[in-house]
């Protein structure tokens, strides 16, 4: 009787993943984690995170633009952690600017059409939203069951 061994990808986790937890770096090298909505961009290998400006996470990636997403599967049994170099774009002043473009087209990608992309748009730079882009570096993980 042989054993079977299945492969697992921890970048498919990454992509089904709907929630995780992003780590910065605090100014004394004390790791900072917030939870977020990631999208997992599999052919750009690029993880996309909507944030707002002034917050401690976006503080941290101004200063050291160094972050890691882990996720885990919805029975907990698997996890997948990716690391990389962050870009932020935004926030933007204009509704209709290349920067709220940008938080429509991970909305997009993440969870559909909006009722009211007006609304939407304005809010966005109301609320001083920024898009992390994390370009994966690194992908690690393990199937526990």
């Amino acid at each position: 009787m042989g054993v079977t061994v299945t492969s697992f990808d921890p970048r498919s986790l990454l992509a089904e993943a709907r929630l995780g937890v992003l780590a910065t770096i605090k100014s004394n090298g004390v790791p900072q984690l917030s939870p977020v909505t990631p999208f997992y961009d599999r052919n750009a290998d690029v993880i996309y995170v909507s944030m707002t400006e002034g917050r401690a996470k976006t503080v941290n990636l101004r200063r050291d633009p160094r972050a890691a997403l882990e996720v885990t599967s919805a029975d907990g049994w698997a996890w997948a952690t990716a690391e990389g170099a962050v870009t932020l774009t935004g926030p933007g002043t204009d509704p209709h600017g290349p920067e709220v473009q940008a938080l429509v087209d991970y909305y997009r990608n993440a969870a559909g059409e909006h009722p009211d992309w007006d609304e939407y748009r304005s809010v966005m730079v109301s609320d001083r939203r920024v898009l992390m882009a994390l370009a994966v570096e690194r992908v690690y993980g393990e199937k526990l069951r």
